[in-house]
């Protein structure tokens, strides 16, 4: 693994760290030889897939948890991926996108300030912009989120800017395109339940771990008629992470990124790759579009490049599809690593639950 060499251990905490991106950078940060703190409440992420120090069972509208937490505990950084994520769901249950993306991120950054924190990593989304106005996106485009996900990744962006000028604390807000693929060691990846991302959605379909995959809108201005999207290893989103809280912690300002691949692929190309890297044609069911779908959603990540030096090392979608698929595959119980061999273990991760004043 190509990570950081940091002079010296810093203590980190990572909100959602047993999810699918946080716990990746979980497994990075402690391979560049941080001490990692999480909390989640385990709703949507794996205990299994901590790779943590230490992990605190509990929820970010837990005032009091937070108060213990930083009040027992020095933080270098504070990384924040716990945000609930599905748009669709966004649609139908708002206050639920608002109360955990928003007022549980006042929350928690009040706690970071009354914790002496200077550094915040925001995991944001591509989804504040809204309809392209044009391609590729840099991060002076318009932002004009469609949907209640979107505006509430938006205004954590626009809290953090009232935060930096009222306390000091400097941010980096990251926002991606499309995470995907998996650990290349074989040891993290996807599990969402239900699972909405059309790359592991793709190979379930082909596991017989889901039924046949909807095909949403096949008559977009597009080459082949369906969305183009950019996709972005997960693991190359990680290094971001970490050359972006680097950069705080030298002193620079506070900044956004877009994060992907610059490299649109449609939904046929993805499927063509998914048949490609495994040999088999995955089942499909032609369905009309979803409302809100944009046909093209393309990065411009010159900014990440040049000022954080991020390089991503496996930008292709063949690679995003091969680690994509190991890991399924690994779900299935038919190979436990990439290379078939038993995963390495984890180190050993403290659990604790911080509630109501008690540990």
């Amino acid at each position: 693994m190509n990570v950081l060499q940091h002079p010296s251990r810093r203590s980190i905490l990572v909100t959602g760290g047993a999810g699918y991106i946080g716990s990746h950078m979980c497994k990075l940060l402690k391979a560049a030889g941080h001490r990692v703190v999480v909390i989640d409440n385990l709703s949507t992420g794996h205990r299994e897939a901590l790779w943590a120090d230490e992990c605190v069972i509990g929820d970010l509208a837990d005032r009091a948890m937070l108060a213990r937490v930083f009040g027992s505990r020095r933080f270098d950084a504070v990384m924040h991926f716990s945000g609930s994520s599905q748009v669709g769901e966004s649609v139908h249950a708002p206050g639920k996108y608002y109360g955990n993306n928003v007022a549980n991120s006042v929350q928690l950054l009040n706690a970071a300030v009354d914790g002496g924190v200077k550094a915040f990593v925001f995991s944001s989304s591509a989804a504040i912009f809204g309809e392209p106005e044009y391609l590729p996106i840099d991060e002076e485009h318009p932002e004009n989120p469609v949907n209640p996900y979107g505006m509430s990744k938006l205004m954590v962006e626009r809290m953090l800017a009232d935060y930096d000028r009222a306390y000091g604390l400097r941010h980096a807000n990251l926002r991606y395109f499309n995470a995907a693929g998996a650990d290349p060691e074989g040891t993290l990846g996807e599990r969402h339940d239900p699972e909405t991302h059309l790359i592991p959605r793709a190979l379930q379909a082909l596991t017989g771990r889901a039924p046949a995959l909807m095909l949403h809108g096949h008559d977009y201005d597009t080459p082949d008629g369906t969305c183009v999207r950019d996709y972005v290893h997960v693991a190359d989103l990680c290094q971001a992470h970490l050359l972006a809280v680097e950069r705080l912690w030298k002193g620079s300002d506070s900044a956004s990124f877009n994060l992907g691949s610059g490299r649109g692929y449609s939904v046929g190309e993805v499927l063509a790759t998914v048949r490609l890297v495994t040999g088999r044609s995955v089942p499909l069911v032609r369905a009309a579009r979803r409302a809100g779908d944009p046909a093209r959603l393309v990065a411009d990540s010159r900014r990440a490049r040049e000022i954080l030096g991020w390089h991503p090392r496996h930008a292709t979608l063949a690679a995003i599809v091969k680690h994509a698929w190991q890991w399924e595959l690994g779900l299935r119980g038919i190979v436990d690593a990439a290379d078939g061999t038993r995963a390495p273990a984890r180190p050993l991760v403290v659990l604790s639950r911080v509630s109501n004043g008690r540990n």
